[in-house]
Formats: structure tokens, sequence, C-alpha cells
């Protein structure tokens, strides 16, 4: 083994030599494929890319900007970013941090997680073996499943899911295995969870407050997830970007501070939502040491690390801002969550309450379209407002009855699309 940063990473292959390397003692014409007109190329995409597409999100997303409309599609969190945060990332380019950090992260910004981690949940990481800053939440998942979870295993998710988190598994090849929640209210179905687990169950994962349904986990469902983790040996890999946008005193369960649990819990999440900067791509994980030192040789094989100037702003932002701010974004958000719903069910739709997140799931059966997709764009030739189709979320068959929508919007953003709605 060898070692970067702090971290052993596997060493790396023997350059051919004479000894390890086969004999060629002459050209033999007859061993290779001569291409000709009429013989089929051998290049080809992989076997996965055919199934490959841009995301729904990404394409109304798309057709959105072409339009000049309001996407409330994408969850792209345009409102302000905290001042302390904009101002330090500024003055970090202007110092000069503008080259690679080591392969975890700035010390400073590994730091700051690890307290925060403590003051909120009283979960004690290690900032030295027990923390990584990653480009985004999404690479935190996909470095955990490469250094964790092989081709063929099965990882449970819950459905409605989000689409990035079966997109990563199939991209390495790892099985994704759907869980339906219990409509109307998304309640974990505990018969159905127990049936999906076989031989090859790895590992769960579990995002609350969760997109698109807004479900925020319960106590007891979080209890229950954590037995089962522990009954079957099973890592339980958590999405946690939402945890602050939770509503109507509703409250966030880290999973990692049950009994036995955090062992076996992979932390995933990030500032992406929490300080509006979606476009900067910074996250992190916290696990137990053993499992880190693979996590992060992966994030750096194929994301090297996260922007640098871009993490001393998250760093100031979460050694400066009170402990006020924090339950301001929720406060701030259940008021656009309550002008979206009355929108939107004075518009003829039948929106569920998100507990969590900055999503509602409506019901649009009386919008034309014969998918949720068509539907979608009916909406967005109509009113100039963006939804996503519900079935990006669910497996085929499902969700085309339903449209999300996006409430994390400037004010007078989310003013005016609601206006468009009710013209419907």
């Amino acid at each position: 083994m060898v070692t970067k940063g702090i971290f052993p990473v596997p060493k790396p292959a023997a350059e051919p030599t004479a000894a390890n390397t086969p004999a060629i003692d002459a050209f033999d014409a007859t061993a290779v494929s001569i291409a000709t007109p009429h013989a089929p190329s051998r290049l080809a995409l992989s076997e996965m890319a055919p199934g490959v597409m841009q995301s729904e999100i990404r394409a109304m997303s798309v057709e959105c900007d072409r339009i000049g409309g309001i996407n409330l599609a994408q969850g792209v969190c345009d409102t302000p970013v905290p001042q302390v945060v904009e101002e330090a990332a500024i003055a970090a380019i202007r110092e000069g941090y503008n080259i690679y950090t080591r392969l975890d992260g700035i010390g400073r910004l590994r730091t700051a997680i690890a307290a925060k981690q403590q003051r909120d949940y009283s979960l004690d990481y290690d900032p030295e073996t027990e923390v990584l800053v990653t480009s985004g939440a999404t690479a935190g998942l996909h470095a955990a499943a490469m250094a964790l979870l092989n081709p063929g295993d099965e990882v449970l998710l819950f459905e409605p899911f989000y689409g990035y988190h079966v997109a990563t598994l199939n991209s390495l090849r790892i099985k994704p295995v759907l869980v339906p929640l219990a409509e109307p209210d998304w309640a974990l179905d505990t018969d159905a969870l127990e049936a999906a687990i076989t031989a090859r169950t790895r590992a769960i994962i579990l995002n609350t407050p969760a997109n698109p349904s807004g479900k925020v986990f319960s106590q007891a469902e979080i209890e229950y997830l954590s037995a089962v983790c522990r009954d079957h040996d099973l890592f339980l890999i958590t999405d946690e970007i939402y945890e602050y946008f939770v509503y109507d005193g509703a409250k966030h369960i880290a999973p990692a501070t049950l009994p036995g649990m955090r062992e076996r819990t992979i932390v995933i999440s990030g500032f992406s939502k929490t300080f509006s900067i979606t476009g900067w791509r910074i996250g992190y994980v916290t696990a137990a040491a053993k499992w880190m030192g693979a996590i992060a040789y992966f994030h750096d094989l194929t994301y090297v690390c996260a922007p640098s100037a871009l993490q001393h702003g998250v760093a100031a932002g979460l050694e400066q801002l009170p402990s006020s701010f924090y339950s301001q974004i929720a406060t701030d958000h259940q008021s656009k969550r309550e002008r979206m719903l009355a929108a939107l069910r004075d518009a003829g739709m039948d929106p569920g309450v998100p507990a969590g997140a900055y999503y509602a799931l409506a019901r649009v059966d009386h919008l034309p379209g014969d998918t949720a997709a068509q539907k979608a764009r009916h909406l967005l030739a109509k009113t100039g407002v963006a939804a996503v189709a519900g079935s990006a979320f669910f497996r085929p068959g499902r969700g085309e009855n339903l449209l999300r929508f996006c409430f994390a919007k400037k004010d007078h953003e989310l003013d005016d699309a609601c206006a468009r709605l009710r013209r419907l």
C-alpha cells in the first residue's frame, strides 16, 4: 500500500517488463479481424449506454429556458447565498487558494463539518480520518458505492425515488431494488421492505427528508430501518441534504445516532441547498475510518477534489452563521410551501403536503396528456411554468398522474409562477 494525504490506497499495477509481458514472436495476420465495408463495426456504445438519456428534470429545464419560462422543475435553489459564504469564497480566490487540496478536503472545512455533526446530532467524527469533502453529495454517493459495493449487489431504495440514486447504482452495475412507500402519506411498508431483502442485498439508501415526496421518516421508521440493517448486516447510506428543510414541527432524525448504526451508516450530505450554492458542488461524507480510506480513494480517482476556494466559503458559513440561520431556512420555506400549495389547489390540482425538502407532488389528472411528461409539457406551454413528470421518480407505469413542483425560488419568481398557475 501507498498513501496519499492520510489514507492508504492500493499500489498501482506493475509496469510491463520482460518478465511479465508475453513474448510476441511474429505478426499473425490470421489473428486480426480486418474491417471491411460489410463487417459490423466494433465501435459501439457500452452495454448500458442505450438506456441512458438526459433526465426528465434536465429536459424540462432546457425546454423552460428555451421559452423563457419559470423553472419549478429543477431544484436549483436560486435563493440568495449567505453573504459570509460568498465573500469568503471570493477572498479565497484572490488569496490564491486555486490549486488542488488534500484528497479529503481542506482541514478547516473538515473540522467545521465535524463540529456541525457534533452540534446537531452529538455525533463525533474525527476530521482527520472520518470526514471527506466531496464534489457535491452525488459524488459522495458515487465514491461510497464504488468503495463498498460490487457489481451484482442489490441495494434497496424507496419509491418514489431520486433518479440520481438509481442512475448511480446502474452506472456501476449495482442492482437497485425499489421498495414502494404506502400512499397517500408515503408511510414505510415494512412487509414490502422485508420481502425485498435477498442474499445479495448489501445496503439501503435512505433519503430523508425525501426528494420528491417531501417525506420525513419518523423516529419509529428510522428505528425499524436500523433494526433491519443490524439484523441483515447491511450498510445504511443516507442522503440528508435537506436536513434543515423541515416543517410543521417535524424533526430530522439522523440514523447514525441510533444504537449500533454509526459503524454501518455512510452519511452523505452537502451545502447546495442550505447555502443556495447548487452550482458550487460542495458536499461531504462522514463515516467510520475503516470505510473512509477507500471512499476517499475513489472520490480522488474520479473527481480529484472539490473546488478549493469554494471550500473556504462554505467553511466560513459553518463557522460564522448562527443557529438562527438554520431555523430561518425552515420558516422561510414553509411560507413558500404554503403559497405553492394554495396556487396548485386553485389551479385544480391535488398536492400532497410535504413535511420536508422543497418539492410538492401534485395529482394532475385533469391536465391533457396520456403521460406525466405530456401533462408537464402542456402545463409549460399554457402557463410558462415548468414542472417535472412524476414518472421520473417511479418504476415504469407509475407516477403518470403526478407532477413535481419546486418551491425553493426567490419570492418574486415564486409569486409570478403561482399567479400563472392560477390562470390555468
